[in-house]
């Protein structure tokens, strides 16, 4: 006994309909082609609801940002659609004809849609039982993206074979092809046979081979499904087919196929790729977004020239690393609780080189350099003794290292009892001494001679924006900044006494090469050069003898302080030479002690020094110049007075002219050795470490900040 296949009246009655649907969408798109040929009455009743294809001919697709180091290298882009525009002159004619053999072999022949695909698919369609063909040309295709929705639908097909014709009649084959291979979609998130052509093989589609070109030409069919990635054994027989395909319509020979069969393509990498400076990328897309919008940013295709130096900013990222795994170990820290931060800027323009906001922007975009306001220690004393400078106070200048009592009311006894960092007061000090060893006791006592309102608002004019206490703990660092503040400031006096606007976009050009923004240095003369110059000779001796002598390996003219916060929370080193100005930070989110040895020598000092001396490499060694009206006085270092012949460790002290002690001889700075003079530079031959002056050598102990 046979048994028969019962099918339910329902699921006939569907297939029926399927196939039903699929002849009436034929005969339709059939009917509009002979419409189109005779019948004008049909074809401007549908012809007044298609969209204008006016703006075709100035045709601005969704296309990437791109974002250049100052060596004008690409280091990264924003955008919605991976797409980056290519003119039809430059894209190869093997790409042109991979793409019409495996899409639309009649493209430079019919008038925008095509009767003969559209029959072929027809009796494809009729005979599987379901559209399994569409028989749209590539003018089909770009209506269709470009101004139609994705829905399938009677109605739609016939409105793109409409606009198909329009197109074709309004663009040349070449503007049409040009718009397709654009905007077709390529996988892996890229839009274009450009982005794409970078995306899977690293180069521009202006370079790619035969066998490259037939590998992309296959995706548009199904992009996920035909991803070299995702599915290399159909990628590739799809490439086969575009290949045979391009044979049959005799764009290329047996062999050239052959050949292109048995060359093995060399796929980029689809991991994400390395940022280099995240965070400074980081402030380039909210800067355009906040000023210009998220359209502009993703959608317009602008070319942002930067500042940042590729070598510089590499050689930050791996210093902060280094130093802060070598402080981990010592301390037995868990590996990455720590972090760090690095700001380097050119002290003449304010551009900015380098930052690292932190050890991974994956895990915190929080930007450590110019967001996070710290304590700086003893890293802010060089503005209060610049501003006692500015006063009338000299580097020999003598205040006496001794307790001092304060009344505080929120002290426990009422009484606020500073300290110096060694617990130790050594009398009568110069302020030279006082700010190269970092005492405590005296730069307070300064801050009470020139008024905490004059120092302050000194701060403010060098270039600290963060509120400041107003109060003697102001010469201790105990209100925060932020690292960018910082090195702002010290810029002033590796500048001359010029303040600069720190900037990290050199300009912004569109797509049409309109410069959107150019950015002008901004540089303005804030305190005397003089007063600059005898602060920064100060600090080359907190390198040279004082805190920061770790950084004394680097053999060349810096000046700089170290700074540590009360239980060694936050570390700090600015330096400076005359070009560059850098500062180090390193402590934990979450404030807690870096271990007691853990100073800002200890603890931010080396990363400087492993930064300086990758970046610094291969430069001419600078010495600060010396302007007018500074003059220098061999003196006695510990009482200020000018050196007589018996003087044990005289050293060389500079002066404005007209505030040199009494009987004191000066000596013009041409004279000094390791001073250049901006109007007569010593060409003299340059010792081993250019830093060194008569009398630095006298005290080599490492200090704590």
């Amino acid at each position: 006994m046979t048994s028969r296949r019962v099918v339910p009246r329902k699921r006939r009655t569907s297939s029926r309909r399927s196939l039903l649907g699929i002849i009436i969408v034929t005969v339709l798109v059939l009917f509009v082609g002979a419409a189109l040929a005779g019948s004008s009455v049909l074809y401007y009743l549908i012809l007044k609801e298609l969209p204008s294809i006016a703006a075709l001919k100035d045709y601005r697709p969704s296309i990437t940002t791109r974002v250049y180091a100052d060596n004008n290298e690409l280091i990264d882009e924003f955008f919605l659609e991976d797409r980056k525009v290519i003119q039809y002159e430059e894209i190869p004619k093997i790409v042109i004809q991979a793409f019409v053999a495996a899409e639309d072999a009649r493209f430079f022949q019919h008038k925008g849609f095509d009767m003969q695909s559209m029959s072929r698919a027809f009796f494809k369609n009729l005979e599987a039982g379901k559209i399994v063909q569409g028989g749209s040309t590539i003018t089909q295709q770009v209506a269709k993206t470009l101004y139609l929705s994705p829905e399938k639908s009677y109605m739609r097909k016939i409105k793109e074979a409409l606009l198909a014709y329009k197109i074709d009649r309004y663009l040349t084959k070449e503007e049409i092809i040009t718009l397709y291979l654009n905007h077709i979609y390529l996988g892996h998130g890229t839009y274009g046979v450009e982005a794409a052509a970078q995306g899977y093989f690293g180069k521009s589609a202006r370079n790619i081979s035969l066998p490259e070109a037939a590998l992309l030409a296959g995706l548009p069919k199904a992009p996920s499904n035909y991803s070299p990635y995702l599915h290399p054994e159909r990628a590739y027989q799809r490439q086969a087919y575009v290949l045979g395909r391009m044979l049959e319509d005799g764009y290329i020979t047996q062999q050239e196929m052959d050949r292109a069969l048995s060359k093995a393509i060399r796929l980029r990498s689809i991991k994400p790729k390395d940022k280099i400076a995240p965070y400074f990328i980081e402030n380039i897309r909210r800067y355009i977004q906040e000023k210009y919008g998220s359209d502009v940013l993703y959608k317009e295709g602008l070319e942002v020239f930067t500042t940042l130096n590729i070598r510089m900013q590499t050689a930050a990222r791996d210093a902060v690393e280094h130093g802060l795994q070598e402080m981990e170990e010592r301390e037995r820290f868990e590996k990455g609780l720590v972090q760090g931060a690095l700001f380097a800027m050119d002290s003449k323009t304010g551009a900015i080189r380098a930052m690292v906001g932190g050890r991974d922007f994956q895990r915190s975009e929080f930007n450590r350099a110019t967001q996070s306001r710290r304590q700086p220690g003893s890293a802010f004393k060089p503005l209060i003794y610049t501003a006692a400078f500015d006063k009338g106070m000299t580097p020999a200048t003598v205040v006496v290292d001794e307790p001092v009592f304060y009344p505080d009311p929120q002290q426990p006894d009422g009484i606020w009892k500073p300290k110096n960092f060694d617990a130790k007061f050594l009398g009568p000090t110069t302020l030279h001494s006082a700010l190269v060893h970092s005492r405590n006791i005296v730069t307070i006592k300064v801050l009470e001679e020139i008024g905490v309102d004059y120092a302050a608002s000194y701060a403010t004019h060098m270039g600290i924006s963060s509120p400041l206490s107003r109060n003697l703990s102001l010469a201790l660092g105990t209100s925060g900044v932020t690292l960018q503040e910082l090195v702002r400031a010290y810029g002033v006096l590796a500048n001359e006494g010029k303040r600069v606007q720190p900037y990290f976009i050199q300009k912004i050009v569109d797509r049409t090469g309109h410069v959107f923004e150019e950015t002008q240095p901004k540089v303005e003369q804030v305190i005397d050069p003089r007063i600059a110059f005898l602060a920064s000779y100060v600090m080359q001796d907190v390198v040279e003898s004082g805190t920061g002598q770790r950084v004394k390996k680097l053999s060349r003219p810096v000046a700089g302080k170290t700074g540590t916060t009360d239980d060694t929370r936050d570390a700090w080193f600015i330096g400076f030479t005359p070009s560059l100005v850098t500062g180090v930070w390193v402590g934990f989110d979450q404030e807690r002690s870096l271990g007691r040895q853990e100073v800002g020598g200890r603890a931010a000092a080396p990363i400087w020094l492993y930064f300086a001396e990758q970046a610094l490499q291969g430069t001419p060694v600078e010495v600060f110049p010396v302007p007018e009206g500074i003059v220098f006085v061999r003196i006695d270092p510990k009482t200020g007075e000018p050196a007589r012949l018996w003087t044990h460790g005289a050293i060389y002290e500079c002066f404005l002219e007209g505030t040199t002690p009494e009987d004191a001889e000066t000596i013009e700075p041409a004279k000094v050795p390791g001073m250049a003079h901006r109007s007569e530079p010593d060409p003299s031959s340059e010792p081993a470490n250019p830093m060194a002056v008569l009398g630095r050598q006298d005290n080599r102990k490492m200090m704590k900040d």
